[in-house]
């Protein structure tokens, strides 16, 4: 490798993944350069967050970054960690650092039949990662006060004041915000995606309730949709088509999969698990962040595993799901030897990959994919996550080493 990675460490059992894989499946292949940011809570805390920003920062100087999975803290994890306040997300920062959009679709493996029968083919999900919850402010409001919705000018003069309630009783509010700029962009990362892919567009949000918010996403995508592609998606014979969250849920449901699902964030992060788990497992879906100006974040799908993370420290053998972090770092590995016209690289990842699915149809597993595999008479064996990344390592060197 020429150009480093950006490599961002995480949290709990994905961490331990994580210099497993590089230790097994990585470092005895190539000579692994990456330009390293510890994004684990007590580093986080250390540095009062600044970690995840320099980290943002060195992802749009180098281009290419993988990131493991992270914990977002709540009122427990700030106890458990002795936390000096209650971090925000990670990836939420992240992307609003970056403003892209996440690109999650199913790794498809012979074997592992979805849940939803009807899903013969994946079901890719945009999902914006600006703005919303994530990057909210919120407050506990006490009985009698009032609570509104101020808007200021450029010297901080009052312009508009709306009453968002009078509390009767003690009681909570948020208040979420997002650009113009960033939904257009968002809306061009999926109208491409789309043209790159060969998929139809669906895009679902609540106008009809919030006349405002969700109403300027849907004008934004018809605006942009009309006037710089819908001749192009004509031309690609592909469609988009704008209708309410509730009906894209009653029509993903019934469909065969095939298209990409645009969601803003909050959906997004709901409805990527559920497509996941749909599809086999949490450990088998890939994400990637895209930025406007072509900057790449790969990521497993799913959490950190926590459960498994305190059997392990316990000294208990676990059997977690590598599948996702493995695609995150060969995802990065593949998009660095892109950019670098570096075709080895590019062609180890690519082989990585094919070796995991391998040993997968080979009836090598862990054991959330054990009860799913049917494939042709092979019996799935349940392997521990160490032992299962090992036979990765053997099936890869048998067949391209």
């Amino acid at each position: 490798m020429s150009t480093p990675l950006v490599e961002m460490d995480g949290d709990e059992m994905t961490r331990v993944l994580w210099a497993w894989i590089k230790e097994i499946l990585l470092e005895p292949y190539i000579k692994l350069n990456t330009e390293y940011y510890d994004l684990g809570l007590p580093e986080r805390d250390k540095t009062c967050d600044g970690v995840t920003v320099a980290a943002a920062e060195a992802t749009r100087r180098l281009g290419v970054a993988v990131k493991c999975a992270t914990i977002t803290p709540n009122a427990q994890r700030v106890e458990e960690y002795g936390l000096k306040e209650m971090w925000k997300s990670p990836n939420g920062t992240i992307r609003r650092i970056l403003d892209g959009t996440v690109f999650r679709s199913p790794i498809l493996v012979k074997g592992i039949t979805p849940y939803v029968p009807g899903w013969v083919k994946p079901i890719a999900i945009a999902r914006h990662a600006y703005g919303d919850i994530y990057n909210s402010v919120e407050t506990r409001v006490g009985g009698g006060n009032s609570a509104y919705l101020i808007v200021c000018d450029g010297e901080g003069k009052e312009v508009e004041r709306k009453l968002i309630h009078k509390f009767s009783s003690d009681g909570i509010v948020q208040g979420v915000h997002n650009l113009d700029c960033s939904v257009a962009a968002f809306a061009r990362s999926c109208f491409n995606y789309a043209l790159e892919n060969g998929l139809d567009v669906w895009f679902g949000a609540k106008d009809t309730i919030s006349k405002t918010y969700d109403a300027r996403f849907k004008e934004i995508f018809a605006e942009i949709y009309k006037n710089e592609y819908m001749g192009r998606f004509a031309a690609a014979g592909i469609t988009y088509m704008y209708t309410l969250i509730d009906d894209v849920v009653a029509r993903v449901m019934r469909s065969e999969g095939g298209m990409l699902w645009v969601c803003k964030n909050y959906d997004g992060d709901v409805m990527s698990d559920m497509v996941a788990t749909a599809y086999g497992s949490l450990g088998m879906m890939s994400s990637v962040l895209v930025s406007p100006d072509g900057k790449y974040e790969f990521e497993a799908a799913h959490g950190t595993v926590t459960r498994h993370y305190y059997k392990h420290l316990k000294g208990e053998e676990t059997s977690t799901n590598p599948v996702a972090t493995i695609w995150a770092w060969t995802g990065a590995l593949k998009k660095r030897g892109e950019l670098d016209g570096n075709e080895k690289l590019a062609a180890f990842a690519q082989r990585l990959e094919n070796a995991t699915l391998r040993t997968i149809e080979s009836g090598y597993m862990t054991g959330d994919l054990v009860p799913l595999f049917r494939l042709g008479g092979v019996e799935p064996k349940r392997l521990t996550s160490r032992g299962f990344l090992l036979k990765i390592a053997e099936v890869f060197t048998k067949i391209f080493v």
